[in-house]
C-alpha cells in the first residue's frame, strides 16, 4: 500500500495519485520542440479515478483505492468539508490545458511581455471539497517566421525561445506577416473533486 502522510492541498494530493508512467510521458514530451495547436485547443485529461474505502476524522486522513492500489493521505487544514466525505465516495482529477492565440496588428517596438496569474477555487460551505487550481500565462510575441504551406508560425517570447505554433486555420495566416506581434494565452487547471456515488 502506498502510504503519504503529507499536508497537501487536494489537487496536490491527488496529483501524486497518478501513476508514474504518466509523469514519464510528461518528462518526454519536455524534451521535444514545442509544437502548439493554435487558434482554438481545448484538451481535458482525466488523471485519476478512485474510491474512499476510509476515513479518520481524527487525524484527518482518507484512503483512497483504484485499480492501481491504495493511497493514504493526510488531509491539511485547507481542505474544507472534511466531514462530508464517506466510504464509497469517488475521487476524480482531471487537467485541462488551454490555448489561444489572438493577432495584434501593430509593428513590434522590441516590447515582448509575460503576464502569470493563479487562482485557487475551493468547494463551498455543505460541499464535498473539491479544489481547481488554474494558471493562466500571457504572452506578447514577436512573429519571426511564417510558413503559410505547412501552417506554421514562429513566435520569440519574452525569454526569447522561439516557438513554432500549428495553425488549425490556415486563413489566420492571409494577413500574418514577420515583425508583427501576436498575444498567446496559456491556460492550464488541476482539478480535484470528491462525489457522492452514483446510485
Amino acid at each position: 500500500m502506498n502510504t503519504q502522510f503529507i499536508q497537501i492541498s487536494l489537487a496536490s494530493a491527488a496529483a501524486l495519485l497518478c501513476s508514474s508512467a504518466a509523469i514519464a510521458q510528461s518528462v518526454a514530451a519536455e524534451n521535444k520542440p514545442m509544437v502548439i495547436d493554435a487558434a482554438a485547443v481545448d484538451n481535458s485529461y482525466l488523471l485519476y479515478e478512485g474510491s474512499v474505502i476510509k476515513t479518520d476524522k481524527k487525524t484527518r486522513t482518507i484512503t483512497f483505492k483504484n485499480n492501481e492500489g491504495e493511497s493514504k493521505f493526510l488531509a491539511g487544514p485547507e481542505i474544507k468539508n472534511f466531514d462530508l466525505i464517506k466510504k464509497g465516495d469517488r475521487l476524480s482529477v482531471t487537467y485541462q490545458l488551454a490555448v489561444a492565440i489572438e493577432l495584434i496588428k501593430t509593428k513590434s517596438d522590441g516590447v515582448r511581455s509575460k503576464v502569470e496569474t493563479n487562482t485557487v477555487t475551493t468547494s463551498k460551505a455543505n460541499e464535498k471539497p473539491a479544489e481547481t487550481i488554474a494558471n493562466k500565462t500571457t504572452i506578447i510575441a514577436d512573429i519571426v517566421e511564417v510558413n503559410r504551406e505547412k501552417k506554421l508560425v514562429s513566435v520569440k517570447g519574452p525569454s526569447g525561445k522561439v516557438t513554432t505554433v500549428v495553425v488549425k486555420n490556415p486563413a489566420l495566416l492571409a494577413d500574418v506577416n514577420v515583425g508583427e506581434q501576436v498575444k498567446v494565452i496559456y491556460y492550464d487547471a488541476m482539478a480535484a473533486s470528491i462525489t457522492s456515488p452514483k446510485k
